[in-house]
């Protein structure tokens, strides 16, 4: 699998495994089988590099079932995600003040079982806290050592200029798949810059049926149409860093072969 450095230092191979799904229905509480979701843990820190998961999913179990399970780390980073709540009716709050945000970083510490996150990432930018004002605290737990490299997400091709005049940005996460690719313009600012671009909906819940042609191309390499929208997200930018995520082993092993896909300059075409 082909690798890229976030950061310009931190190798990982291109395919990832997001680490939502290991919690409970909607994204909340704990996982019906937590066993299974320390399995599925287990799988990912043997066949990826990178693990992304967030303080609000579960919230707080997604990251604790992880430094549960694989902490200390060995061959794997761990990002996460801080600035977006979640609340017991499934609404997703952004809060980008920055102390709640020096607040946030310091549960994931405690919850990750680390004393530095490998990579921490602004979740959402708030309405109604200064994007800047944000960033610059993010770089300043940077400079205290807290965090080795900070990612933005959901962010717009202006705040992630405004976002690289306060702190180094290694990477951003956007939404992006086979079938969706309005971040177009951010993507292409991460390849200018040389900035991991983490597309978050890589296989759009499973949602691939506009796609023109991905029935046939997966046909004949012998693979799901989830696989197909993987393989071509990995040729779309050499930038792009996909980290789908699944509750079930079966799946995630899916998941990782889509890598060893071999995709012909014309199914490329046709799919993009």
């Amino acid at each position: 699998m082909d690798t890229f450095d976030i950061g310009g230092e931190l190798t990982v191979r291109r395919l990832g495994f997001g680490a939502m799904r290991i919690t409970g229905e909607d994204i909340i509480g704990e996982p019906d089988d937590v066993e299974n979701a320390r399995d599925v843990l287990r799988e990912a820190a043997d066949r990826v590099d990178l693990i992304d998961t967030a303080d609000s999913y579960g919230p707080g179990v997604s990251e604790r079932l992880i430094g549960e399970t694989l902490a200390p780390y060995e061959d794997v980073a761990v990002a996460t995600k801080g600035g977006l709540l979640r609340s017991p009716d499934g609404e997703w709050l952004p809060h980008g003040a920055p102390e709640y945000l020096r607040n946030a970083l310091l549960c994931s510490l405690d919850r990750l079982r680390v004393d530095t996150i490998d990579l921490y990432q602004y979740h959402r930018p708030d309405p109604d806290t200064d994007f800047e004002e944000s960033i610059t605290m993010l770089a300043e737990l940077k400079d205290d050592g807290f965090i080795d490299h900070v990612g933005v997400s959901n962010v717009s091709v202006d705040q992630l200029e405004t976002a690289r005049d306060h702190v180094e940005v290694a990477t951003v996460q956007n939404r992006y798949n086979v079938g969706y690719r309005d971040e177009a313009a951010v993507l292409d600012a991460c390849e200018e810059y040389g900035i991991g671009f983490i597309p978050w909906y890589p296989l759009a819940a499973g949602d691939l049926d506009s796609v023109e042609g991905i029935d046939e191309i997966a046909d004949a390499h012998d693979a799901t149409r989830q696989q197909i929208a993987l393989a071509w997200l990995l040729e779309r930018s050499p930038v792009m860093l996909p980290i789908p995520g699944t509750s079930s082993v079966e799946h995630l092993k899916e998941n990782v072969a889509a890598a060893d896909i071999d995709l012909t300059d014309e199914d490329v075409a046709r799919l993009t």
